[in-house]
C-alpha cells in the first residue's frame, strides 16, 4: 500500500512473538483480514493481538512514539463506555523484521461497515454516546499537537488540491472542488477537547447494533471537537446524523467542520488506495456521496 512499506509475513510474525513475548509460545498465531493502513495485525490465540507497523522509520523514534502510543490506550480506556485493547507491551526488532512492534488484548466483535448499521438508531445513539464521552475527559491544559488532522482546515489545503488532481477520472472533481471552496475557510474551533481522531468504521466494532470495541486508541488527544463527527459521516445515513448532531448539541458551525474533516479524510483515500486497499477505497467513495447529497453541506457544490 506504501512506497516505504516494511515487509511482515505470518513466519517472521511467528518468530517475532516467540522471541519477545516467550509465553506466547504454544498458541496458534493467525494473520488478520483488515483494511488497516498503518499495521499488520496478527492474532494470537484468543485474549491478544500483535501489530506491526507497515511504514518505515526510525528505530528508536517509532519506539518513543510506541510508548506514547500506549499512554494515550490507557487514558482512552479510563473515559471510554465500551472496551478498548489495553497494551501488553513492545516486541523487539530482528532482522528480518527492523522495527519495534506491540503486542495489546484482542476485542471480540465485527468490524462495523460504511452501510450496514448507517439507518440504525441503537448504533447512531452509541456514536453519539462515544463521542461525548471523550469531550468530557479532561485535556490538562494540553492543546492540539499539529499532527494530522485536528487544527484548521484551511491548513489540510495543499493535501486536498493534490487529492483532487489525483481524483481526475475517478470522482465528479469540480463539484467537490466547489465544495472543498465551502469548507476550506470555516473558522477554527475556538477550544480542542479530547478526541479519537480516527473514528472510521474498520475501528468500530459492533454487535447486532451496538457498539461493543473501539480499536486504534493510540492518538487519543486534543483536536478539534468536529473531527470525531466524521463517524456520522462515514457511517450513518442522513436522519441518524442528525439524531448525532442533537445528542451532542452541535451547533451548525462545528458541524459543518465535521464535515470538512470527513471530506479532507475520503478525497484522500479514494485515489490513494484505489489499486492497493479497495475497501477503504470504496469508503471514501460513499462518504462524499454522502456528503454531496446533503442539503446544508452539498449546497452550492452541484
Amino acid at each position: 500500500m506504501h512506497d516505504d512499506q516494511v515487509h511482515i509475513d505470518a513466519d517472521i510474525a511467528r518468530a517475532l512473538i516467540d522471541e519477545s513475548f516467550p509465553q506466547y509460545r504454544s498458541e496458534p498465531i493467525e494473520q488478520v483480514d483488515s483494511q488497516g493502513t498503518v499495521n499488520a495485525i496478527y492474532r494470537i490465540g484468543s485474549s491478544a493481538a500483535a501489530r506491526f507497523p507497515l511504514r518505515a522509520a526510525e528505530p528508536p523514534v517509532l519506539e518513543a512514539e510506541l510508548h506514547r502510543q500506549a499512554d494515550a490506550m490507557a487514558e482512552f480506556a479510563a473515559r471510554c463506555p465500551f472496551p478498548s485493547p489495553r497494551p501488553l507491551g513492545v516486541g523487539r526488532p530482528a532482522k528480518s523484521y527492523p522495527l519495534p512492534w506491540t503486542v495489546q488484548t484482542w476485542l471480540d466483535g465485527d468490524v462495523a461497515t460504511a452501510n450496514g448499521l448507517s439507518t440504525s438508531r441503537t448504533f447512531a445513539s452509541d456514536i453519539a454516546r462515544l463521542i461525548r464521552s471523550m469531550r468530557a475527559a479532561e485535556t490538562g491544559g494540553r492543546a492540539f499537537d499539529g499532527r494530522g488532522r485536528g487544527g484548521r482546515i484551511a491548513d489540510q489545503d495543499g493535501w486536498v488540491q493534490t487529492c483532487l488532481q489525483e481524483s481526475a477520472g475517478l470522482l465528479e472533481v469540480p463539484r467537490l472542488r466547489a465544495m472543498w471552496d465551502r469548507l476550506r475557510p470555516l473558522a477554527p474551533a475556538t477550544a480542542d477537547v479530547m478526541s479519537h481522531k480516527d473514528l472510521i468504521p474498520a475501528n468500530l466494532l459492533v454487535r447486532g447494533q451496538h457498539i461493543v470495541g473501539v480499536l486504534d486508541c493510540g492518538d487519543f488527544g486534543p483536536a478539534d471537537p468536529a473531527l470525531d463527527l466524521v463517524a456520522a459521516w462515514h457511517m450513518l445515513e442522513g436522519p441518524l446524523r442528525d439524531d448525532v448532531r442533537s445528542a451532542l448539541d452541535s451547533p451548525a458551525d462545528e458541524w459543518l467542520r465535521g464535515a470538512a474533516w470527513a471530506f479532507v479524510q475520503a478525497i484522500g483515500i479514494v485515489w490513494y488506495y484505489r489499486n492497493t486497499n479497495p475497501g477503504m477505497s470504496a469508503l471514501g467513495r460513499s462518504t462524499l456521496e454522502r456528503l454531496m447529497e446533503d442539503d446544508e453541506v452539498g449546497r452550492g457544490a452541484a
